[in-house]
């Protein structure tokens, strides 16, 4: 009788202390799940509300309420011109469209850069800062870089053409930059910022100020322009440049020096007699 008790007491101690160990195996996984769940909590990263277009968009496209959505982007990542409400990408009041000016794939952010002002087509008027003017240049293969300028692009303006005065073995034809760092907006009737291919264009229209409207008309009519390509990653600006013949076949001109004029000697005849005296006299100023 006190064998079997015995084996139930040590069987119900063995019982008992496998028991606390499970509870203790299975604590001790509540507490670094917990650990874990805190330690994830910890690294949440901040976001906000970015809207995105909801279907590839393409130059020209209207972009309405049903083209985007909301979605959650990290704060500190936020594109720069990105809409984070509806209200800012459609304003109360206006027209309920924005029409893309360069081509957007699925879920790619809207940008302010990318789309013109509420209501407004993408046409050129679109793509005018306040205060500039569109120009249409004249160009062809060589004068527009055989077609690689693009909407979007800079380049300086050079004009060519005759002086009014004309300096021997020169004949006064000259090349001078008269514009730097201008905008190229459109190539023909072409203003996608999109288009890669080369196109041998006969007009380029750049964004000038008022004042550079008459530069370049003048220039136009005067002469013949030329323009150069200044790359994307360029900042410097191109100094005044002025080059005649002379300059471009390294030729001297030399400076004519004229001999020294002798005095002017003013002098009076007088007859005595059969006798011509001839005096000096002082010279009359003009």
């Amino acid at each position: 009788m006190r064998s079997v008790f015995l084996l139930v007491l040590i069987i119900g101690l063995g019982l008992a202390g496998f028991a606390v160990y499970m509870a203790k195996g299975v604590f001790d996984q509540y507490q670094a799940a917990l650990a874990a769940e805190r330690a994830t909590s910890d690294e949440v990263v901040p976001t906000t509300e970015v809207f995105v277009v909801s279907e590839a968009m393409r130059y020209g496209q209207q972009i309405t309420k049903e083209n985007v959505r909301a979605v959650k982007w990290p704060e500190d990542a936020v594109p720069e011109g990105t809409y984070t409400s509806l209200e800012a990408l459609f304003p109360e009041g206006e027209k309920p469209f924005r029409t893309a000016l360069r081509a957007m794939e699925k879920d790619e952010a809207v940008l302010e850069v990318k789309v013109t002002a509420p209501g407004e087509d993408a046409g050129v008027s679109a793509r005018l800062a306040s205060g500039k003017r569109a120009f249409a240049i004249k160009v062809d293969v060589a004068s527009g870089v055989s077609g690689f300028i693009s909407p979007g692009d800079r380049v300086d303006v050079y004009w060519t053409g005759r002086t009014g005065t004309r300096q021997e073995g020169t004949g006064g034809e000259v090349t001078q930059l008269i514009l730097t760092n201008v905008h190229i907006i459109a190539i023909d009737q072409r203003a996608d910022l999109d288009r890669t291919a080369p196109l041998v264009a006969r007009t380029v229209t750049v964004e000038v100020t008022p004042d550079q409207v008459g530069r370049l008309n003048l220039a136009q009519n005067t002469g013949r322009l030329s323009l150069s390509l200044i790359g994307h990653s360029d900042a410097s600006v191109a100094r005044e440049v002025l080059i005649d013949q002379n300059t471009l076949l390294g030729i001297e001109q030399k400076e004519v020096v004229e001999a020294p004029k002798a005095p002017e000697i003013c002098t009076v005849r007088t007859r005595r007699g059969a006798e011509t005296v001839e005096t000096q006299i002082p010279c009359p100023t003009n």
